[in-house]
């Protein structure tokens, strides 16, 4: 016989195990004491060994109990800007700095710590000695990337313009440094290490390049191959990289331009009488003789001579590109020179020479443009002038890649949308905003920062130039021209004359006697020939005010507007009859064969099964009955009808095609069966041609010529100087080659009568910003009444005018930028709450609230200019209270929004 073995057969492992006797299981507990007892022992024989080890490193301090993390041995402390969006916690905080971490936490990185039991991003700020706060300090739990990549410039800056709108720091943040790209930092510092192997040097640790400390007299030290007591290279190929010594809020070399108080920053700006030395002034044209250096020749003078061909028409210009080549902070509004040559608009190679010259003078410069276009134009004009160009459609990887060359300093030129803005270039010298008027410039997300705004606040506390330019002039640029605080840079009146376009109106007399029909015609006979004639000699532009194919319709009869009459659909959900062959599928609902419930009139229809089918079907769908395809697919998950009692869409009817069936614009439904309301009629008239059906209509009569479109479905960049029909909207037009032969602007109603505060003034932007892309003394056709001001700016060429006029009618009104107007949206028992804890300054004027378009209410504040940085503060003030009591209502705060009426 076989010895029975202790292993139990797979049968029996699965019965339970049978009761052991007490002696047994006495053992058993015995050895499974002994066994923890072991591994305890074990553990602490590990723990010790990892202290020995971290004490031979110099991290440990005699008597610390064993496990506990030690603080650096010098400037423990970090203070951190934590990513929160709570307005009540919007200040640093003080953590500790782990010794393993001390040569990886230096100002500017990114950290990760433990805020309020969660882990959260943040920034470091800077180094201490020892902390305000008297409790317990928790650790940094760690760094994420040792790169610096939020200086001390930029984190004053978003101090600034959190304060200037009534917002937090983090807000401003996630705005001016981009998300980190791991593998953009690696392969960063690679080429630098193996080229300093190459070369038989010693490379620096990752990311170091000169450590900068400050000793007791406050004397500066550099170490790694500089003599000690000089400043470090700005702007080389490597950058230096702060240590955990430095601070970025300090900035002791430029203390005497920037106000202490960042909040008061922006009111400094206006408030200061005098242009500062180095702004340009009119009829202050130095010439600089043409040829070979002149001896004693300066700077400036030199560089204003190498780089004053695009600013030959300006009489100021040379002065100005003098004040930057010698390092001087010219401040200017700039009117630019209309028209399009071979060369293409003239401002993107002003902005190019502009930009040389400051780089000459040592310094560096921010481009911000509108959009992509821009972008392009001002990237050919600078040619292999080293430099970036940062865009949204480069993806993470590479913007986060020509972000870092701007960083370290290995380019001194960074050109870009909003977000460039904040690009952390050394040594700003210029900051350059072109069409501050245009509405990209303004941030869609909170506390919604303008960009003229941003670099107004940058170029005060960094001492450097401000270029505000464009083809109009704003009511918030001539304000600071009034203020004193910038310079006006306009061309000379005769080269204006040569370059502008020759502007007709579509309603004078003549044309009027001349065409009786002109006054009703959407495309009147001098809108025609300019046209034809002009497609003789090139492209031709159509500027259509709204997209689309007819935006917006009426009754044919008696003009009444076409709206949706169908109920809105509830959430999705199966239906009891859903399956084939039930009510749903026959057509009918639940509750009448004929779709219609009690208390529905013969014009309102529900957005349900049967009426969504009997569209589809008059659109060209196909099969009714339960195998029907289409109809089998709506039959199947259904929308379940709304009760009758409810409102009805009434949201505005459109047509996408010409063989199209109307749909509403809000809900989607096809409206294929609508009624005017007020008459019975059923067809529909065109109120708003769109793009489309302006092109399709040119198609039309203009057979043998091309006709192009630039909109919202695809924006052309450049066309070429071929003849064609460039139908464009506003802010799409393509740059043509050589300029267009002539222009018609459509549709100036549109724009001219838009509920807006603005509305003048950004038609008269739109109008220039097209007319400047003709050909010098082109045609160009506008179809508005000549007696507007806007229209008449437009003939005149003279913008400046209309906006002096423009600001003060709005100080008249009290209108921004005259005062100060901040707007609460939200529901309004939250925005009286807000209004009630807001300390507001005295004389405070608030209007509403009121309901708005949308559902939600709005109330307005307004105070004069001066006490700008006082509301601010008050809202903020308010929204942090309302924060820290986790009201559950969102007050949105905008401080002068662009839609304010």
């Amino acid at each position: 016989m076989t010895e029975p073995t202790r292993v139990p057969h797979p049968q029996e492992a699965l019965l339970p195990a049978p009761p052991a006797a007490p002696e047994q299981q006495r053992g058993s507990a015995e050895r499974q004491r002994g066994s923890a007892e072991r591994q305890r022992g074990s553990t602490e024989r590990q723990r010790g060994s990892t202290e020995r080890q971290r004490a031979s490193a110099g991290g440990a301090r005699p008597g610390a109990a064993k496990g506990a993390r030690e603080a650096a041995p010098e400037l423990p402390v970090a203070r951190v800007v934590v990513d929160t969006p709570l307005p009540h916690l919007d200040r640093p905080f003080d953590y500790l700095v782990p010794s393993t971490m001390d040569a990886e936490a230096v100002p500017g990185c990114r950290v990760r710590v433990r805020f309020a039991g969660q882990l959260a991003d943040g920034y470091l700020l800077e180094r201490l000695a020892e902390s305000e706060h008297t409790g317990r300090l928790s650790f940094l739990e760690r760094v994420i990337s040792p790169e610096p990549v939020l200086t001390s410039d930029i984190a004053r800056l978003a101090r600034a313009v959190a304060d200037r709108y009534g917002g937090t720091m983090p807000d401003i943040l996630r705005l001016a440094v981009p998300p980190r790209h791991a593998r953009v930092e690696s392969e960063a510092k690679a080429p630098a290490r193996r080229a300093a192997s190459a070369a038989g040097e010693v490379p620096a640790p990752a990311g170091q390049g000169v450590r900068v400390t400050v000793d007791a007299g406050g004397t500066r030290s550099a170490e790694g191959g500089e003599t000690a007591g000089q400043e470090p290279v700005q702007g080389g190929s490597e950058h230096a990289r702060p240590t955990h010594g430095d601070t970025i809020q300090a900035d002791t070399a430029r203390a005497d331009t920037a106000d202490p108080d960042p909040a008061r920053a922006h009111e400094g700006m206006v408030r200061e009488g005098a242009v500062r030395e180095g702004a340009v002034r009119e009829g202050a044209v130095r010439e600089g003789a043409a040829g070979e250096d002149t001896p004693g020749e300066t700077a400036g003078r030199r560089a204003a001579r190498a780089h004053g061909d695009a600013w030959s028409a300006y009489p100021a210009g040379a002065s100005f590109l003098e004040a930057l080549a010698e390092g001087r902070a010219p401040r200017a509004v700039w009117t630019a020179l209309p028209g399009t040559d071979a060369g293409g608009p003239s401002w993107p190679h002003a902005i190019a020479a502009a930009a040389r010259a400051t780089l000459d003078g040592g310094r560096g410069v921010v481009v911000a443009v509108p959009d992509g276009k821009d972008v392009a134009l001002v990237t050919a004009a600078l040619g292999e002038t080293p430099h970036v160009a940062i865009t949204a459609d480069l993806g993470p990887a590479e913007r986060y890649r020509r972000w870092l060359k701007a960083l370290r300093g290995e380019v001194g030129i960074v050109v870009g949308n909003r977000p460039a803005a904040y690009a952390p270039v050394a040594r700003l010298g210029l900051a350059v905003v072109w069409d501050d008027g245009d509405d990209l410039h303004a941030e869609r997300h909170a506390p919604y920062p303008h960009t003229r705004e941003v670099l107004g606040l940058r170029a005060h506390q960094a001492g450097a130039g401000l270029l505000v330019g464009g083809y109009a002039r704003t009511a918030e640029a001539t304000a600071l021209v009034e203020a004193g605080w910038a310079a006006p840079l306009v061309p000379d009146r005769a080269a204006v004359r040569a370059r502008a376009p020759r502007v007709r109106p579509a309603g004078d007399d003549a044309e009027l006697a001349r065409d009786q029909a002109a006054r009703a015609a959407r495309l009147p006979s001098v809108a025609w020939r300019a046209l034809r004639e002009g497609l003789e000699h090139g492209p031709v532009l159509v500027q259509v005010p709204r997209r689309g194919y007819l935006p917006a319709l009426a009754c044919r009869h008696c003009r009444a507007p076409a709206r949706c009459s169908g109920l809105p659909p509830a959430r999705p959900a199966q239906a009891p009859d859903a399956a084939p062959g039930g009510a749903a599928a026959r057509g009918g609902d639940a509750r009448g064969r004929d779709g219609t419930g009690p208390g529905r009139g013969p014009g309102v229809h529900p957005a349900g099964v049967r009426e969504v089918r009997a569209d589809v079907h008059r659109a060209g769908g196909g099969g009714t009955g339960p195998a029907g395809g289409r109809a089998r697919m709506l039959a199947e998950p259904v929308l379940v009808e709304s009760p009758s009692t409810g409102p009805v869409c009434s949201g505005p009817l459109a047509l996408r095609g010409g063989h199209a069936v109307p749909y509403c614009r809000w809900c989607g439904r096809i409206a294929g069966d609508w009624r005017c309301p007020s008459c019975g009629g059923t067809g529909v008239r065109a109120v708003i041609v769109g793009a489309r059906r302006t092109a399709e209509e040119l198609g039309r009569a203009f057979p043998s010529v091309a006709v192009r479109t630039s909109g919202r479905d695809g924006v052309l960049a450049t066309v070429s100087g071929a003849p064609a029909l460039v139908v464009a909207t506003p802010g799409a037009e393509p740059v043509p080659d050589g300029g267009y032969a002539a222009a018609v602007l459509l549709d100036g109603w549109a724009l001219l009568g838009r509920p807006d505060l603005r509305a003048a003034e950004e038609a008269l932007r739109r109008w220039t910003n097209a007319a400047a892309l003709l050909r010098p003394a082109g045609e160009l056709v506008v179809l508005a009444d000549a007696a507007v001001p806007a229209v008449q700016a437009l003939l005149r060429w003279d913008p400046v005018t209309f906006s002096e006029r423009e600001l003060d009618e709005r100080a008249e009104l009290g209108f921004p930028p005259a005062v100060r107007m901040a707007t609460l949206t939200g529901p309004a028992a939250a925005i009286r709450e807000t209004l009630a804890d807001a300390v507001l300054p005295p004389g405070a004027q608030i209007l509403g609230p009121v309901p708005v378009e949308g559902g939600p209410e709005r109330a307005m504040v307004r105070v004069p200019r001066h006490l700008g940085s006082a509301l601010a503060r008050a809202l903020k003030g308010a929204s942090g209270v309302r924060s820290a009591r986790k009201a559950p209502d969102v007050v949105r705060v905008n401080i002068d929004p662009l839609d304010l009426i």
